[in-house]
């Protein structure tokens, strides 16, 4: 899961408001409600907001696997190679 709680703080810590960055910066407000929710933003939206903030990437967002994805992911790994067996590879020969 990503979270946007490095973001909280890197605004915090640089003195930046998110009415700064949605009526001095143009990112818009539904932008806020997304990662309030943890859910999805743009690529653009995430380099913007680091050129902005003269931040990186991890001052921006955190990604931490939950059970749950971890459980979700295996079942498909799993699915899939029975599905799709990998080939063994004959010997080299000399």
């Amino acid at each position: 899961m990503i979270t946007y709680e490095p973001l909280w703080n890197t605004l915090r810590e640089k003195g930046i408001t998110k009415y700064q960055l949605i009526y001095h910066w143009g990112i818009s407000s539904n932008t806020f409600r997304r990662m309030s929710h943890n859910e999805a933003i743009s690529s653009t939206t995430l380099n913007e907001l680091c050129l902005i903030l003269e931040c990186d990437v991890q001052d921006v967002l955190n990604f931490a696997a939950t059970e749950e994805e971890l459980r979700q992911t295996e079942t498909k790994r799993t699915e899939l190679k029975e599905k799709f067996p990998q080939k063994r590879k004959p010997p080299a020969s000399h």
